[in-house]
């Protein structure tokens, strides 16, 4: 349901936003006193996808105040494909319990609207089998991908043909593939 949601409302900021190919089109360089806090502008933020249903956007925060708490705690531990043991799970989340497990991490680019996004990253180049816990190469582990609809901000000039201004920047659309889990997956090449 998110990835449809996110894909409607993608299609919703493209129908809104100038449709003609990118090197056709003249996209409205914005000055730095227009843009507070280098951010991008209010209309075209408001206009766009409700990226917050989103789960890669959705995920930021509750990573951001997980990682706060893991400072206190110490490093984070078993970045390795872990031995799932069925009574240490139970009451794990999903990606912990998957015989595909994977973890998330913020992917953070200033010159993309939102700028921060968690991506999943597998932890096992096999699968897990569900009798022993332990990873087989029977199967292989990658990752699901979601499209989703982001701004991209780029520098410009006021008057298109000079150098770029300082803290002037154009915005456009593009769509981008963000891992927001793990599956398992028969090996291309059989052994």
């Amino acid at each position: 349901m998110a990835i449809v949601t996110a894909t409607v409302m993608g299609l919703l900021l493209l129908a809104w936003l100038p449709t003609t190919p990118r090197s056709h089109r003249t996209l409205r360089c914005y000055s730095a006193e227009e843009l507070s806090h280098r951010q991008a502008p209010p209309h075209l933020l408001t206009q766009s996808a409700r990226w917050e249903q989103a789960l890669p956007v959705a995920l930021v925060s509750t990573l951001e105040a997980t990682g706060h708490r893991r400072q206190h705690e110490g490093p984070l531990v078993g970045t390795q494909c872990p031995v799932l043991r069925p009574e240490e799970v139970l009451e794990a989340d999903t990606h912990q319990r998957s015989i595909s497990p994977w973890r998330y991490r913020i992917d953070t680019d200033e010159n993309r609207y939102p700028q921060k996004l968690a991506v999943a990253e597998c932890l096992c180049r096999g699968c897990i089998n569900a009798k022993t816990g332990r990873e087989t190469a029977a199967l292989n582990s990658v990752q699901l991908l979601q499209s989703l609809l982001v701004l991209r901000r780029q520098p410009c000039s006021r008057d298109g043909a000079g150098d770029p201004l300082p803290g002037s920047f154009a915005f456009h659309t593009e769509f981008i593939r963000v891992p927001v889990g793990c599956t398992c997956v028969l090996p291309r090449s059989a052994q």
